[in-house]
């Protein structure tokens, strides 16, 4: 008999939409929490399973250290056992921040950091030369060996190419007892008051012993030798008398030509995030924001006089304009002069400043005499206002002059030019964060032959760490990836999958795994990778649970709970739990697509399209090889590829942006490309993705879609509002007037407990429902205005039959097959795969022009195969009135179903880049070209 440790048992979860179900999941297993979207798969296991792991964890602190966390809310559930610690990764947890990238993540840049700093070779950045360093008794055999029987002056440098007069620091050392210093390579006395220009860099050394070398053991040139190391910090130089030719040594890694000495090499030396290592110029970023010309002065056709100068606007009696009047007037100019006349040297002059006064005449400042004032240039004004003014709309207005470049200083490598000195087997460190991870990979396997004895010794260990980390990330499929790929640019699968690397790697036991759809944004061929990575985490003592709707993954676990049986108020209910070959004789929605009773139909015959195309040439950002790709019109496109082939840098990266600068002058810099033709055969671009509808509890499905405003209209409409006299802000929540003022519109408050988590309780004023008692007597078919937001949007088209405007937006929420959601739901509580759904109904409920493209980057996301199917006869209907739809995707389903395949690849990262095949599904998986068509084969049973 199995005991009771070892399942996890949850009794009672009503959690959302959950029915006050009972839960077993065996320890020690792969499970699989399967359903379709919103019938409460997440709710059963992060709502429930994790928050309560995480609450416990939380209450072991000391109540000191929960005041500082903020507590977490007890799940509605009776009682859950067997639970181990909870690590959960999901995909909404992608770090924005530009510092953090792949190596920072997954830590593998740590070791390299420490690799470097132990075994790294210094070299010179003035000469190239390989760096040295000496010990006093190396000093003293050298001087010995190349001296003896001349006369030297032994020097202690002090200062290195500096500014200044140092009359303090010659006195300091003239009261030490020194008599004499070497100032720019001449010997001279140290005087009383001596000083030097300030305004010119100056080299000064002091001179601590003038001597003849003997060759017996010298006990004076030993005693110079030490004073002048400790003096010069480490370093000294020697001076032939006879030929004033002076060599550096020093205790640091020294340039011995130039004398140039590192600090001692540390692991925060090598970090972009340190300032011992970052660039000074970028601070470490790589990038830096300039002023954009082009963007100051678009149009050099026009005169300053009439606004050509676009931070400046048209001519106003100010200050600057003044300024600039004066500078063209001193070159026979004026304010009217078109742009492209003015000179360039006065043109610099205007947008960088002048070194002399500006003058003003008297007339038009009206004083009694020529005013003279500095003139900083167009452009400082610019970067003092970004650097200045800490407002949004200050920010926003000096943004869009910006250009974001490579930094001049590092190129883009983030580090100094110290750091980027250091190598191993002639590669910097940013070399290594540089090259894709499999090439990596191969680069440390023959790294340890490149090696010296004592650098194998100290490195043997990090390099192995380094590679074991390495196999992990390859093993779920980023072979393609870059150390130095900043984590904000990740897909929601990628990080996902980078943390389950990192948690691999970690090697923890009896620990529980959450993880959210980690097959997101992987092609069929990797899957069988990131399951076997699954199997080996459960391998080692640990729970895996996954929330999937890949077939795969369910019929490889070990055990499937399935959530059902339809969504939201319908769902809830556990339809079956058992192990995936018992659910294949089970009749549940899922089992019903796993056995192959049902299938998503393939159309009978593919779209020909309107005959009409949208081609881009030279395409080249990121990976891309300069690719020509032509998107054929008023059909259904799939883009395919393994992940990192291109996919997301041709779509999103360079065609949305294209398109979106001409048809809503976006600001977003498209990735290069040589051209674009075929533009006139749309007239706007719709971009549907995955984002929140909302940050705040307050956005809603009604209030997105604009159907709130209507229903708003109607309640002003009725004979009770009139006579009242209500405008629509009266049934507004986020408005005075007809909200609650208790709750200030929200339905809750906010109770803050000291040493315990904030609990949310119903406004005791008015009990959930947002609006005062005035508002609320306002009723249009016996139904107030919250009763209204209460409804789910199948009641809600029942209930608005009559009412063809709002039946119209609410429909097509219905038609996405999202008839489960309430119109007021909170948007922060929907999933991403919901929020897309409700931008396409908003989408959809607009009146289209039949030339309408849209992009859809992985829309099967936390999709159900029933919400697929759903989700595709939407799709279809789009392109039936004329659209044109291209859709990013991996799923099957969605790609058997276009009338047109364009795969790139044939890899991802360096080895992709590339227009695999285009073609129907069926050219594509006769042809047999990259990894996608034998897939598609399969698929179509050809």
């Amino acid at each position: 008999m199995e005991r009771e440790d070892e399942k996890i048992n949850v009794w009672g979860a009503r959690v959302h939409n959950l029915k006050n179900i009972d839960v077993e999941i065996p320890r020690n297993s792969l499970t699989v929490i399967t359903g379709l979207s919103g019938s409460g798969k997440s709710s059963l296991a992060f709502d429930t399973i994790f928050a309560e792991g995480q609450r416990r964890y939380i209450e072991t602190f000391s109540a000191y250290a929960r005041n500082f966390l903020g507590g977490l809310e007890r799940p509605d559930v009776d009682k859950i056992t067997g639970l181990s610690p909870v690590i959960s990764i999901e995909q909404k947890t992608t770090n924005k921040n530009p510092r953090s990238t792949v190596g920072t993540t997954t830590e593998i840049y740590d070791y390299l950091r420490l690799l470097y700093a132990r075994t790294g070779t210094a070299y010179s950045y003035a000469t190239g030369e390989k760096m040295v360093r000496y010990t006093e008794e190396d000093v003293l055999d050298m001087i010995h060996s190349q001296y003896t029987g001349k006369r030297i002056y032994i020097l202690s440098p002090l200062v290195r190419n500096r500014k200044g007069h140092y009359r303090e620091l010659f006195e300091s050392m003239r009261r030490k007892g020194y008599l004499y210093c070497r100032v720019d390579g001449e010997i001279k006395d140290m005087e009383r008051g001596m000083k030097v220009d300030r305004y010119k860099n100056h080299n000064i050394e002091v001179v601590i012993d003038k001597l003849q070398v003997q060759d017996k053991d010298d006990a004076r040139l030993k005693k110079s030798v030490s004073i002048a190391m400790k003096q010069g910090d480490g370093l000294l130089m020697i001076m032939d008398k006879d030929t004033n030719e002076a060599k550096y040594y020093s205790k640091r890694l020294m340039c011995p030509t130039t004398g140039m000495a590192y600090g001692d090499p540390a692991p925060n030396k090598f970090s972009f995030n340190s300032p011992e290592g970052a660039c000074q110029r970028c601070k470490g970023l790589g990038v830096i924001n300039e002023i954009d010309l082009d963007k100051v002065i678009p149009d050099n056709g026009q005169s300053i006089y009439e606004g050509g100068i676009v931070p400046l606007g048209k001519y106003k009696n100010q200050m600057i304009f003044w300024q600039i009047d004066s500078i063209l007037q001193d070159n026979e100019l004026t304010l009217k002069t078109p742009i492209k006349d003015i000179p360039e040297d006065v043109l610099n002059e205007i947008l960088y400043g002048r070194l002399e006064n500006v003058r003003i005449k008297k007339e038009v400042i009206h004083t009694s005499s020529d005013y003279f004032v500095e003139f900083d240039g167009v452009v400082k004004y610019l970067h003092s206002v970004i650097e200045n003014d800490d407002s949004a709309g200050g920010q926003k207005w000096a943004g869009q002059f910006l250009a974001v470049c490579r930094c001049p200083e590092c190129h883009g490598q983030r580090l100094n030019r110290e750091s980027l000195s250091y190598r191993i087997w002639n590669k910097n460190i940013s070399e290594l964060a540089a090259m894709d991870i499999s090439e990596l990979k191969e680069w440390l396997v023959e790294a340890e032959q490149h090696l010296e004895a004592k650098q194998l010794k100290i490195g043997h260990e990090i390099l192995r760490e380094i590679r074991k980390r390495i196999d992990f990330i390859l093993e779920v499929g980023l072979d393609y990836l870059a150390l130095d790929r900043q984590s904000a640019t990740l897909s929601g699968g990628e990080s996902q999958r980078i943390r389950l690397a990192t948690q691999i790697g970690s090697q923890l036991v009896n620990v529980l795994y959450i993880l959210d759809e980690p097959s997101i944004g992987l092609h069929q061929r990797d899957n069988e990778r990131l399951i076997k990575s699954l199997k080996e985490l459960r391998d080692i003592g640990n729970t895996v649970i996954v929330v999937e709707h890949d077939k795969d993954m369910m019929l490889n676990a070990d055990y499937i709970v399935d959530i059902g049986p339809k969504a939201g108020r319908k769902g809830g209910q556990v339809v079956f739990q058992g192990t995936p070959q018992n659910m294949l004789s089970h009749d549940t929605l899922t089992s019903r697509y796993l056995n192959g009773t049902m299938k998503i139909e393939v159309p009978e015959e593919r779209r020909k399209g309107n005959g009409k195309s949208l081609t881009i040439h030279g395409a080249c950002g990121n990976n891309l090889k300069n690719v020509d790709v032509v998107f054929p019109l008023g059909m259904l496109i799939a883009v395919t590829g393994v992940s990192g082939s291109g996919k997301s840098t041709l779509i999103n990266e360079t065609l949305q942006p294209i398109l979106s600068r001409h048809f809503y002058r976006s600001l977003k810099e498209p990735m290069p490309y040589k051209d674009i033709k075929g533009i006139e055969n749309i007239d706007k671009v719709v971009n549907v993705d995955q984002s929140p509808l909302g940050r705040t509890p307050r956005s809603n499905p009604a209030t997105y879609t604009g159907v709130f405003s209507d229903i708003r209209s109607l309640f002003v409409n009725l004979p009770e509002a009139k006579m009242r006299g209500y405008k629509p802000g009266r049934f507004s929540f986020n408005v005075k007037g007809g909200r609650c003022e208790a709750c200030g519109g929200n339905g809750y408050r906010t109770i803050e407990m000291n040493f315990l988590p904030d609990v949310m309780v119903p406004c005791e004023v008015c009990h959930g429902k947002r609006y005062n008692r005035e508002t609320l007597e306002v009723r249009y078919k016996g139904k107030s205005i919250a009763d209204i937001l209460d409804m789910t949007i199948n009641q809600a088209v029942e209930f608005f039959e009559n009412v063809p405007d709002i039946l119209r937006k609410i429909k097509t929420i219905q038609d996405v097959g999202l008839g489960y959601i309430k119109l007021g739901q909170p948007s922060t509580t929907l999933s991403g795969g919901e929020s897309q759904r409700v931008k396409l109904a908003t989408e959809l409920s607009k009146r289209d022009t039949g030339k309408t493209l849209y992009i859809l980057d992985e829309p099967t996301t936390g999709l159900h195969f029933e919400d697929i199917r759903i989700l595709m006869d939407v799709l279809q209907r789009l392109v039936n009135r004329g659209n044109t739809v291209i859709v990013i995707e991996h799923n099957l389903d969605v790609i058997k179903l276009a009338d047109h395949i364009i795969d790139m690849g044939p890899e991802g990262g360096r080895k992709g880049g590339t227009v695999v095949d285009t073609g129907t599904p069926e050219e594509v998986a006769r042809n047999g070209k990259g990894y996608t068509s034998k897939f598609i084969k399969e698929e179509l049973g050809i």
